[in-house]
């Protein structure tokens, strides 16, 4: 594969990262039906996961926070691009277990791959 996503134009610019990763910190009212991935533990989890992606001197690797990305009920929830492969994660060991065989390996965490189907908790 070149620079470019599967889905790329030929004519597209190079990408600027080689993964993207979306983790989702979004804040909802401690009653709202959906809940929020914050209430979660999502925050913690993402400035885990950057922090390690740093002491691995990850290169061409952004961890990034983001507002809602729509799968509250899942949460904590992280796409990660280019490939746009959705995770729901619980713990510094689920993160870490995404970094070594996703980021880094190219591989995929299976038991916590979210489908677009999924409307219940990931599974574990």
């Amino acid at each position: 594969m070149d620079a470019q996503s599967s889905d790329g134009r030929a004519e597209d610019p190079p990408l600027y990262y080689r993964v993207h990763v979306f983790c989702c910190v979004n804040e909802r009212p401690a009653d709202h039906p959906r809940g929020c991935c914050l209430a979660k533990g999502s925050q913690e989890l993402r400035d885990y996961m950057k922090a390690r992606a740093k002491e691995h001197k990850l290169r061409q690797v952004r961890i990034n926070a983001s507002g809602c990305l729509d799968r509250c009920e899942l949460g904590p929830t992280m796409v990660i691009y280019p490939e746009g492969v959705w995770y729901g994660y619980r713990t510094k060991e689920d993160v870490d277990e995404i970094l070594e065989t996703h980021v880094v390996k190219g591989g995929r965490v299976e038991r916590l791959m979210l489908q677009p189907s999924d409307k219940g908790a990931p599974a574990k």
